[in-house]
């Protein structure tokens, strides 16, 4: 056989979600793909909110490698798979499948995503910092373990439902020790005063809200992240550059946590800089049109 009529079919991933429709991770792992030479093929997945089982079955079964996993499906991903991650096991929950032949594998790359995007990318070292997290639901369950692991000095969870807090808390409270952070929980009126960094891991960006917490939180030249990005995000940054923080959006988050996937994908690490400017390019251009 001539080897040129030989045809290699790229491996497929997707993203799974409802909705999916405005996810940017298809535009992200071309461009990775591109970066690294990789040969593969990147999709949306639209999964009934009672078939996501289904769903990413019949992908798995029809050749799919792997995918990611978008809300509000976090939690059935972990629970389908045999194998996780340590990070995975921490959370709780995962937004990254691997379809291998032993078994899937979960693992979740928010937390570690939005670590390096505050180190590489904002430059802000967290090891021995102040840290408030805002949320206690899945997406602060993905991101916490990896900022304990970063060292900070302190940690506070801070939601509107105590108990919630205390649980995420209580669920990372050796891993805690075990990197030298205090942990705690708090509720939203009062979870103290002048932390390093806020991150908002809370719904208040889905339903146009500045923050959930006094601004007495925000250290003079805090950092302020909200892991949205957008138009979502601009009433959090608004409230923290008003309380002489410096914002920033979950933009490279996004970025930072694609390329952990991919790396666990393919075993190759892309690089994120080009694409994260690519991303913030396009979502300019994208408010610039829309303001007209």
């Amino acid at each position: 056989m001539n080897a040129a009529a030989i045809s290699i079919d790229p491996d497929r991933y997707a993203v799974l979600g409802n909705p999916v429709l405005h996810s940017r991770s298809p535009a992200i792992h071309a461009a990775f793909a591109l970066l690294t030479g990789q040969l593969l093929v990147y999709e949306r997945l639209l999964a009934p909110l009672d078939g996501f089982e289904a769903t990413v079955r019949h992908f798995g079964a029809s050749g799919g490698r792997g995918c990611n996993v978008t809300v509000p499906f976090k939690f059935e991903a972990f629970a389908l798979a045999p194998r996780r991650s340590e990070r995975a096991a921490l959370a709780g929950a995962a937004n990254t499948l691997r379809f291998d032949a032993a078994g899937w594998l979960a693992d979740n790359t928010d937390g570690v995503g939005l670590v390096r995007d505050i180190e590489a990318n904002a430059g802000v070292v967290l090891a021995g910092r102040r840290l408030l997290l805002i949320g206690a639901g899945g997406a602060a369950a993905g991101v916490l373990g990896p900022l304990l692991a970063a060292g900070p000095a302190q940690v506070v969870v801070a939601n509107r439902t105590l108990a919630k807090a205390q649980a995420l808390v209580d669920s990372h409270a050796t891993w805690a020790t075990a990197h030298g952070a205090t942990l705690q929980a708090s509720g939203l009126d009062a979870p103290g005063a002048a932390f390093d960094v806020v991150l908002n891991a809370s719904a208040s960006s889905l339903q146009g809200a500045a923050a959930p917490v006094p601004a007495a939180v925000l250290a003079r030249g805090a950092l302020a992240i909200d892991l949205m990005y957008g138009t979502a995000a601009e009433p959090f940054a608004v409230w923290a550059r008003a309380a002489g923080a410096v914002a920033r959006d979950g933009l490279g988050m996004l970025v930072e946590q694609a390329a952990e996937a991919f790396f666990v994908w393919r075993g190759v690490r892309p690089l994120t800089a080009p694409v994260l400017q690519m991303l913030r390019e396009q979502l300019a251009a994208e408010q610039q049109t829309g303001a007209r």
